[in-house]
């Protein structure tokens, strides 16, 4: 194998390269070089032909990075969940896209990357009102590096260039969550509404919004005081899915009298409504649900509990920070975080203390209490015996 140059312009060079193949036969494969110096063509054409003898020569393409990300998004369309895919094409469309689409994806470069990653952080919105946070900007720049490993591995490139850029520093955000005394207040408000049932499921024993959503009677037991979470409600723009829970696995919670209460309570005005309207409830009934039992879409939970929360005395937190109050609560009071990680279906311990380190510290000087306070009453009991 071997190649020459050749000056078609002032500043532009054809780099030639002849290839044989097992028949014997030539064929030439021609590439554009710009640049002043032929010396530098020269180098160019030498590394192109040490690329191809070695094995690590990649087709030039004029494919986008637009072009490509959207060929990536069919491809794994099948295989992620409908949540997971629109999440991606919304990165890839709307924050990837308008900074980096136009490059050659065979010219992708991690300086070009981090200056795409940079300007989303000064100007990326889409209406232009700003830079998107940190933690967004590290999750498209995530997506860029997941779609691009599938380049590498179908050999159309050498390496995987968002793997060498630096990401955005995530700021951990405050937790906000409501004490004892502000949660009997949210669930006084909530009371005369259809929103108490949520309210009360997620601030009483943990449950996600989907998992509220797709929750039904059979999965109940009142006089057992337990629940099973076996599925959960998942919100697209196509509707409604259900799957399995986030952890990918069924887990049991406890209820107390309170809830079991409320729950037996609620069980029966349902059962009322439906049967004004001529139909019966079963095992398989929704237990929050519309008027007419059909089951409540997860955004419509949002949207009513922002609706409610703007009337109540209370601060203003997303319907998701009942379950972080929830988990809050059980800690302070001392409940093992191993106890709080299965009652939540955290998928490992790790992830409950992670979250919840804000409340460690207190947990840390009671224990540390309880250890003094121990060793005091030996050491009493010690010197009564010597005397």
């Amino acid at each position: 194998m071997k190649g020459h140059v050749v000056e078609r312009s002032p500043g532009k060079w054809a780099i030639v390269l002849d290839i044989y193949g097992e028949d014997g036969k030539r064929r030439r494969k021609w590439h554009t070089f710009h640049t002043t110096s032929k010396r530098k063509a020269e180098e160019e054409c030498a590394r192109l032909v040490a690329s191809m003898t070695g094995g690590t020569y990649i087709e030039p393409t004029k494919q986008t990075v637009a072009e490509f990300l959207e060929e990536w998004l069919s491809f794994i369309r099948p295989s992620v969940a409908p949540k997971t895919w629109e999440r991606y094409a919304e990165l890839c469309r709307k924050t990837i896209t308008p900074q980096i689409g136009t490059v050659t994806l065979s010219k992708l470069r991690t300086d070009r990357i981090d200056a795409g990653l940079s300007k989303m952080l000064s100007a990326g919105r889409s209406d232009a009102t700003g830079g998107l946070s940190p933690r967004t900007v590290g999750h498209a720049g995530g997506v860029l590096t997941k779609a691009l490993g599938e380049v590498v591995v179908g050999g159309r490139l050498l390496s995987n260039p968002p793997s060498a850029t630096t990401p955005p520093k995530v700021g951990r955000s405050k937790m906000t969550a409501y004490d004892a005394t502000q949660t009997a207040v949210l669930l006084s408000v909530m009371r005369p509404t259809r929103m108490f049932v949520p309210v009360l499921l997620a601030v009483m024993c943990g449950l996600r919004r989907g998992e509220i959503a797709a929750l039904r009677w059979g999965a109940i037991d009142l006089d057992g005081k337990n629940l099973a979470v076996v599925e959960s409600a998942e919100q697209t723009a196509e509707g409604v899915e259900y799957k399995e829970p986030k952890s990918g696995r069924a887990r049991t919670v406890a209820l107390s009298g309170t809830v079991v209460a409320e729950l037996r309570a609620h069980r029966i005005r349902q059962a009322e409504e439906l049967l004004r309207l001529g139909l019966r409830p079963d095992a398989s009934a929704f237990v929050v649900a519309q008027a007419d039992g059909s089951p409540l879409q997860p955004r419509s939970i949002t949207h009513e509990w922002v609706r409610l929360l703007a009337k109540a005395p209370l601060p203003r937190i997303r319907f998701h920070d009942l379950r972080h109050s929830h988990a809050s609560q059980m800690l302070a009071a001392g409940v093992h975080p191993k106890i709080a990680s299965e009652r939540l279906g955290h998928s490992t311990i790790a992830i409950t203390l992670d979250l919840y380190s804000h409340v460690m510290p207190g947990m840390q000087a009671d224990a540390e209490e309880q250890v003094d306070a121990g060793i005091r009453r030996a050491v009493k009991a010690g010197d009564k015996d010597v005397r």
